[in-house]
């Protein structure tokens, strides 16, 4: 499977947003992870669809909405307007996941879904081939800069171990406490799509995205 990075701008000078995803852009990112939170189902409060219709007109990049907000079925159709190529939910915030990931298609947009570092990966069993990616968080959701839950390593193999029984080849994202010194055994648990946001944005970008995508690169 194609090992992909998701630049998150959690952690991005907004000042000179469109500046910074040129150069993930430029280093070899293909996505742009934009984390949605309610102050609700998390307790910050983050951005929404202004900001992502703003930036589906300045990169060519698969922007990939994490919807950390209660019953995110109320506003599928918006962010999917507001230009998302992904819209993920998670498992828990869903009063009626099925209808919610149903919606999600319907609005042309892929479906991801995911779950907290203590609900059991078990919970994905009944939708294993509804999902177009699948987000398996390794932080408490909710505030960036955490350090990684070594125990997500084993969540990791499980999910890829599911998917695999059923012949699925489906993309496993991991959210939370990414860093260069770790990816690897990340991508090596059976994962593929790499959010980092302090990993890339704190120092020196280019540098920061392209010392990523040499390790994806040599894990594919």
């Amino acid at each position: 499977m194609k090992n992909v990075l998701a630049p998150s701008i959690l952690s991005a000078d907004f000042k000179v947003l469109g500046e910074q995803l040129k150069v993930t852009e430029a280093a070899g990112a293909e996505y742009i992870h934009f984390d949605v939170m309610d102050g609700i189902f998390v307790p910050s409060i983050s951005f929404g669809m202004p900001v992502l219709s703003c930036i589906k007109g300045y990169t060519s990049q698969i922007l990939d909405a994490h919807l950390m907000i209660t019953e995110p079925i109320r506003y599928v159709e918006e962010f999917a307007k507001a230009g998302a190529d992904i819209i993920t939910v998670h498992l828990e915030a869903c009063e009626d996941l099925q209808a919610t990931i149903d919606k999600i298609h319907a609005a042309g947009v892929k479906a991801g879904i995911s779950i907290k570092p203590k609900t059991p990966v078990e919970a994905f069993v009944p939708y294993l081939d509804q999902a177009d990616m699948f987000l398996v968080m390794s932080v408490e959701p909710g505030f960036g800069g955490q350090a990684f839950i070594p125990e997500s390593l084993d969540r990791i193999r499980e999910l890829r171990k599911m998917l695999d029984e059923k012949g699925l080849k489906t993309d496993i994202e991991v959210d939370g406490g990414i860093y260069h010194a770790n990816v690897a055994e990340v991508l090596d648990a059976g994962a593929n799509i790499m959010v980092s946001g302090s990993g890339i944005f704190k120092g020196d970008i280019r540098k920061n995205t392209e010392e990523f995508m040499e390790i994806l690169k040599s894990h594919e």
